[in-house]
């Protein structure tokens, strides 16, 4: 296993470390921003439940827009999108302010503005991340990711202490104000980013088409999957802590502002560490084991906080659950990219944030309902034991380590040479490919074509079949559909190294004296009363 870099070594590509100081800003505006919010509900509401939904209005929107910010992500300008994002969370931000200046803020309005503040953070997420791969090597992934989250984390250390102080000195309206002036920092660093346009080689995918090919990437991969559903439920397990705190200083152990925001600085701390860590722990312990690991911890703080009511002990009790909850989210966030290749990439990271996300959402709502029925001790308590048995459901759901697969596009296609006078809307194709394949090689055959057929369906292709000559036993026909003509090219535009190692395996298994024979055909569904589709003019007959 190769040494693993500190990922403060990243800091010396320029674009990474201009955009990276910036969102240290931005998340520092938006941390003070969270406890002016958080705590102005506690303010203006007696209502536990409603404290809690401050966090659940805000993840909400993740999980329902992910997909979508997702597809729009790898079909234009990533750039673009997230000035668009942060342009939006500045402009409600600055209403936020004025309309808590003016006394106008209810329950309810609170809780539309960080709604519309969660829906920018959901347009904003997809993007930022997948740009992470254009901006730094694929292999130097992990560091960018672990140093994105000790960035954050870095600002959940001093934000929220920093928020805690502004709002008592001076009011949640100036918190808000502040926040303004941080996105500001965050939009001229994008606006000055030039970033090179990629040559646009097929009509660019509509809306619908480019979610539905995310989502049945992200369904027909495995290990995908196996962390989506590890996401969410360490999303609704895990959020608890963040759910409850604002109660927590508040009543527990009756602190102020202040103390909320010094004990989420504990929380961020802790966070820090665990980004630091997160190399060293991955060469000691499966990625499984980091899971687990990190439920476990969190358990343990938990159980701890729900007897402790006193302020500098429960610090102490958020430092590992800080450190557990950025190393299970940053590693979540790895495997996903490192799993996926360029083409989806912010597709399948916005369901993974979906997953996250309404897991939190989820669990702010559960957690708030039963700390307003039970209190809040025997929430924390009911909390600890959810997220052990969280823990273990990795004995069934193990959570995949690396991702070995060459996941660069080959490159290698050429588009066939056409006698029809086809145009790229024209469809449904038929794609066959026939094998000549020996009785003693049948069982290794099929083996390698369950994995043909699921590289095929997830990049696109449907109605995948496998005949088999009745005369001629020896001879296999591979057959697939795609929509139209345009939508092969760009099905086989996204065929990895990966995708070309089943085919090499397939060849080599092909006993036939030329190379596999693969055909081409149109489909008619019905007879058209004359030719549509002439030879084009230099095929035709002189």
């Amino acid at each position: 296993m190769p040494k693993r870099l500190s990922p403060l070594v990243l800091l010396q590509h320029k674009s990474f470390r201009s955009l990276w100081s910036a969102s240290l800003i931005s998340n520092l505006g938006n941390l003070v921003e969270g406890v002016a919010a958080a705590w102005l509900m506690t303010s203006i509401a007696n209502s536990q439940e409603l404290v809690a939904l401050v966090q659940a209005s805000t993840a909400l929107p993740v999980m329902i827009l992910s997909l979508a910010a997702g597809a729009l992500a790898d079909n234009f300008d990533r750039r673009r999108i997230m000035l668009t994002a942060q342009l939006l969370m500045l402009c409600v931000s600055a209403a936020l302010a004025i309309l808590t200046y003016e006394g106008l803020v209810t329950p309810w309005m609170l809780l539309s503005l960080t709604f519309l503040l969660g829906c920018g953070w959901a347009l904003h997420d997809p993007p930022w991340y997948a740009s992470m791969g254009d901006i730094v090597p694929r292999e130097h992934l992990q560091e960018a990711v672990a140093l994105n989250s000790m960035g954050y984390n870095l600002m959940r250390s001093i934000g929220p202490a920093i928020g805690g102080i502004i709002v008592a000195a001076a009011g949640a309206a100036f918190a808000f104000l502040f926040n303004v002036f941080c996105y500001l920092v965050l939009i001229i660093a994008l606006w000055r980013w030039k970033t090179e346009p990629l040559p646009k080689l097929l009509p660019r995918e509509t809306f619908g088409s480019a979610m539905a090919a995310g989502f049945r990437y992200v369904v027909l991969s495995p290990n995908l999957l196996k962390v989506m559903c590890r996401s969410l439920v360490f999303g609704l397990t895990a959020i608890v802590i963040l759910t409850l705190l604002p109660v927590v200083a508040r009543d527990q152990v009756g602190g102020t502002a202040t103390s909320y925001g010094i004990m989420l600085g504990f929380f961020g701390l802790g966070a820090i560490c665990g980004a630091l860590l997160i190399g060293q722990a991955r060469e000691v312990l499966s990625n499984e084991w980091v899971i687990r690991s990190a439920f476990f911890l969190l358990a343990i703080s938990c159980f701890f906080l729900a007897f402790s009511e006193n302020v500098w002990v429960s610090c102490l009790l958020l430092m590992p659950a800080g450190g557990a909850w950025v190393q299970a989210f940053s590693l979540f966030n790895v495997t996903v990219q490192l799993s996926t290749p360029r083409w989806v990439v912010a597709r399948a990271l916005s369901l993974y944030e979906t997953a996250a996300f309404g897991g939190m959402a989820a669990g702010s709502w559960i957690w708030g309902e039963l700390a307003e029925a039970q209190g809040v001790s025997e929430a924390l308590l009911i909390a600890s034991i959810a997220l052990v048995f969280g823990g273990l459901i990795g004995i069934v759901l193990r959570q995949p380590d690396s991702e070995t697969f060459d996941l660069d596009p080959t490159n290698k296609f050429c588009e066939p040479v056409l006698q029809l006078d086809l145009r790229p809307r024209s469809g449904p194709i038929l794609v066959m490919i026939d094998y000549s394949i020996d009785q003693r090689d049948i069982t290794v055959f099929l083996n390698v074509m369950a994995d043909r057929r699921r590289a095929r369906l997830r990049d696109g292709a449907r109605q995948w079949a496998l005949l088999r000559d009745l005369e001629k036993p020896h001879l296999w026909t591979e057959s697939y559909h795609v929509s139209t003509w345009v939508e092969y090219v760009r099905y086989n535009r996204r065929l990895t190294n990966a995708d070309a190692e089943i085919g090499a395996r397939l060849e080599a298994l092909h006993r036939g004296e030329s190379p596999p024979i693969i055909r081409h055909k149109i489909e008619r569904q019905t007879v058209p009363v004359q030719d549509d589709m002439p030879l084009r003019p230099h095929f035709e007959k002189t």
